[in-house]
């Protein structure tokens, strides 16, 4: 029996259960590799790579290719897995790159952040989590050779970059944006902009670092805003390789010349404050000429198909 679009016709609420289960089932596999492999789960920063690899490909990536395969005759259109300009690309890539400066200032904000002394324990739950993350990724960082940059690279920049987006625009937005009906007379269509917050706001509570919550949902709603402009998934998954890519660049170039990376990482704050909100107003004016663009661009497409 063929499987392709085999559950097409299913209803938004049955399609989130199956890609739920679905991200259950790859859980439990990849926790059944670990058991076959119990070298990987050591503190050895090999094994930690290794972990990552699972963890991306088995919790998003495969689901996501799965589910597109059985909500659609055509999966990649259904990932919106299709070409787009290069001058949409490089826009896009240029448009993070500005944006670098201000996704700091906003981070610096998102530390500030306290809660009310109620919920002490949970800010320290909270601190204690980004302290571990913070170690984490600073272990898989700290390479020296041009061989651990390349690998670092692939793990930290393509692999999420491709994992996450193929998960979180390419299935969780496209659920979001799904018709629902509610009677036989009543159809309720999600605005896009529901759509691309609420991935957005998933998008970084699942990275489970909360005092980067802020930059990255910001982030992730721009990254949902260019697919629903440009209708390409490549362009999302560029601008986040371009921006987890840049991260592990500027580490290994600081490690290397014997910079203070926490200089680099404040960009755009404190001192260099005035540049955050440069970077931020040529951000806001990068997104809306990269909108007026696609509308043009769209509505002469339309005007040739029409023709």
């Amino acid at each position: 029996m063929a499987l392709r679009g085999k559950y097409e016709q299913s209803t938004t609420a049955i399609k989130v259960v199956q890609f739920l289960g679905c991200m259950f089932l790859f859980f439990i596999l990849s926790v059944g590799i670990v058991f076959l492999f119990p070298s990987v789960i050591s503190q050895d920063v090999v094994a930690l790579k290794w972990m990552q690899l699972i963890q991306m490909v088995s919790i998003f990536l495969l689901p996501a290719l799965c589910m597109a395969y059985l909500w659609s005759e055509k999966p990649l259109q259904y990932l919106h897995i299709r070409s787009t300009k290069l001058s949409y690309a490089v826009f896009a890539i240029l448009l993070i790159l500005v944006a670098m400066p201000a996704i700091n200032l906003f981070g610096a904000i998102n530390q500030k952040m306290t809660l009310p002394a109620f919920l002490e324990p949970l800010e320290t739950w909270m601190r204690t989590r980004e302290d571990a993350a913070a170690q984490v990724t600073d272990l898989f960082m700290n390479v020296s050779t041009y061989k651990g940059l390349v690998i670092n690279i692939l793990l930290m920049a393509l692999l999420p970059a491709v994992a996450e987006e193929i998960t979180f625009r390419g299935i969780i937005q496209r659920l979001f944006t799904a018709k629902r009906y509610t009677s036989s007379d009543l159809t309720i269509q999600p605005t896009p902009h529901v759509a691309i917050w609420c991935t957005a706001i998933l998008f970084s509570a699942i990275h489970m670092q909360f005092y980067g919550f802020l930059p990255r949902m910001l982030m992730g709603a721009l990254f949902g805003y260019v697919l629903a402009w440009t209708g390409s998934l490549w362009l999302p998954i560029l601008m986040h390789f371009t921006n987890n890519a840049m991260a592990v660049i500027l580490y290994f170039v600081s490690l290397r010349a014997g910079w203070d990376m926490d200089k680099v990482d404040t960009i755009g704050t404190n001192d260099t404050l005035w540049l955050g909100v440069v970077s931020i107003v040529l951000t806001v004016v990068g997104i809306y000429a990269f909108r007026r663009s696609t509308t043009m661009s769209n509505a002469s497409s339309r005007i040739s198909n029409g023709n």
